[in-house]
């Protein structure tokens, strides 16, 4: 038990406040200590080092010191106070009021405190928990994808048509008036990507190398140049080659790009249908997860603290600033935080924060406790991508950080389980491509 005096008073759900009075005994040992210590070292004209009066000290420095050993012991004490009451503090107390009273410092510490909510309507949850399966077409599209990949273009001599890349110059002009952005030469385009203005890729197709052509095009209503708008454009254009694409053949040294030596196009089909299996899994269970916890917010809907809030933020802002890194090669520093305003990351900070809390009042409530036979099967299903699984087994078995990692998202795999078990579900059958859109969405 502390040497403490410290009284309560809850200020609103949210926020608490406390009233802190330390003995003044433990401040004075503390400020003559430091004293004592400075004479010892400090270096002041006309004393020699180590022989300054302990009162000149005192009388010099004492006032400085005195408040450095008061703001040590309020760092110190607010947290063994917010412990010794149970408070679940959120962020930094804000200290005020701090004064010498009596035999005791005084001081007010304001925290704001993790929500004690009341989860609602858990036995009113609806969620549609949707399903699919993997079927021959589903695979056989997977593997004609994987040849796209891989696909080369070969110059064609005929007439160009959708898939074909063309190389053109070309030149567009709006009443005989030339247009800034409306000229390119060599400029590269798929025809039938939706790269152009519509009627632009259509307006090419029949073309050859060599040949000119003149197209009419109207610009979308929409369109951001706002000189452009609605306007009718004609564009002359110059092809100079065409090339189409080339898959690749379904023999060994295909098969053997992903790993298959033996067993030809069955093996890799039946590797395929796996892992497309493997896939639909994970995308279902993102799906109803995302269903689950959106039908629990609508019952639940109140405030949260600042500090939870903005430390959300944060995170989140400093998750897309590592994502721009990733994605331009560069440092995340390049990209300042004030291209990132909070008002971009609110709506779902909020909806983040929210979720946490009723996910953690649930596991309290229900006492759940991570299922460590999960934690081993996802593991060892993750592990299924990789080319030695039993590396990837031990490095997230033996680094606890990574373990807890799993962890904590297997126990939201059982509050979801505990969330159906006590609402209704309706399962939908869906397409493989749905179901994955489905789970891609939720992620966003």
């Amino acid at each position: 038990m502390s040497n403490l005096d410290i009284a309560v008073n809850v200020l609103s759900d949210k926020e608490t406040q406390l009233t802190v009075k330390v003995p003044v005994g433990t401040i004075q040992g503390k400020v003559e200590g430091r004293i004592r210590s400075l004479a010892k070292t400090a270096k002041i004209d006309g004393f020699r080092k180590g022989k300054v009066p302990v009162s000149h000290i005192r009388a010099q420095y004492g006032a400085g010191i005195q408040q450095e050993v008061i703001n040590d012991v309020i760092r110190d004490t607010v947290f063994e106070a917010m412990n010794e009451k149970k408070i679940r503090a959120v962020g930094v107390p804000n200290i005020d009021d701090v004064k010498l009273e009596n035999d005791f410092l005084v001081y007010q510490a304001t925290v704001e405190t993790f929500p004690e909510v009341e989860v609602k309507g858990v036995s009113e949850i609806e969620v549609e928990r949707q399903t699919a399966s993997v079927s021959d077409e589903d695979v056989d599209v997977m593997i004609e994808n994987l040849q796209k990949q891989r696909q080369t273009l070969e110059t064609k001599d005929g007439a160009l048509e959708d898939g074909d890349e063309a190389t053109f110059d070309f030149e567009g002009s709006i009443d005989g008036d030339k247009f800034e952005g409306g000229s390119a030469e060599n400029y590269r385009l798929v025809i039938g990507s939706g790269q152009m203005i519509p009627g632009f890729e259509d307006g090419m197709k029949g073309m050859k190398a060599g040949e000119e052509k003149t197209i009419k095009v109207t610009f979308p209503e929409d369109y951001q140049a706002e000189n452009l708008k609605g306007k009718e454009a004609d564009f002359k254009i110059n092809v100079k080659e065409v090339k189409s694409p080339r898959l690749p053949e379904l023999n060994e040294e295909f098969f053997e790009l992903f790993g298959v030596k033996e067993g030809g196009l069955d093996k890799l089909k039946a590797d395929v249908r796996k892992n497309m299996e493997r896939e639909i899994k994970n995308a279902g269970r993102n799906q109803v997860k995302q269903a689950a916890f959106d039908a629990l917010l609508e019952k639940n809907e109140f405030d949260v603290p600042k500090a939870m809030l903005e430390q959300e933020i944060n995170r989140q802002r400093e998750q897309m600033l590592q994502r721009f890194a990733q994605q331009f090669g560069a440092n995340p520093n390049t990209f300042g935080a004030d291209m990132l305003p909070n008002e971009l990351f609110e709506d779902q900070a909020l909806r983040a924060v929210r979720l946490g809390v009723l996910v953690s009042q649930i596991i309290d409530k229900e006492k759940i406790e991570v299922d460590q036979d999960r934690v081993t099967a996802f593991i060892a299903e993750a592990a299924e991508n990789y080319e030695d699984p039993q590396e990837v087994i031990d490095y997230y078995t033996n680094d606890k950080q990574q373990r807890a990692g799993i962890e904590s998202v297997v126990l939201e795999d059982q509050v979801v389980d505990y969330l159906l078990a006590q609402g209704k579900v309706t399962d939908k059958e869906v397409k493989y491509q749905d179901l994955l859109a489905a789970a891609q969405q939720a992620q966003l």
